[in-house]
């Protein structure tokens, strides 16, 4: 299926899935020996590499927890270009309150949101996409 550029099909497709356990956002040196298969996201910032990986796996690893987060998959296909769905999606996480750090993939958006908050976020979510049918 090709991707949905138009934000009201966005919305109306946004089929948001929580993964299971917590991730951490941690930050390594540059010099950091990376294990990609454990790795589910990394950005290249002049202060180090931000590592996004399972808890578990940091904390094995030894690795300062900077931010624990609950992983949101939206599963709608959204084009890179299409304008509005970061907005919308801030703004329903944002009356409820709840922080949103955001990884677009080639496919899917990815939301960490606070562990605490999950559920929260999860039903504001479904009410932006249930709004979105109406």
């Amino acid at each position: 299926m090709a991707a949905l550029a138009s934000l009201s099909q966005i919305l109306a497709t946004l089929e948001p899935v929580l993964h299971e356990g917590s991730y951490a956002y941690c930050c390594l040196a540059d010099s950091a020996a990376l294990p990609m298969a454990d790795i589910l996201g990394l950005f290249r910032e002049a202060e180090g590499v931000t590592a996004i990986v399972r808890e578990d796996f940091a904390q094995s690893q030894g690795w300062q927890v900077l931010y624990r987060a609950a992983w949101i998959t939206l599963n709608v296909h959204s084009d890179l270009a299409a304008v509005g769905l970061t907005a919308a999606f801030a703004a329903a996480l944002g009356e409820r309150g709840i922080s949103c750090n955001v990884v677009a993939g080639a496919y899917h958006d990815h939301l960490f949101v606070p562990v605490d908050r999950a559920h929260d976020a999860m039903q504001a979510l479904r009410r932006l996409q249930d709004e979105a049918k109406t």
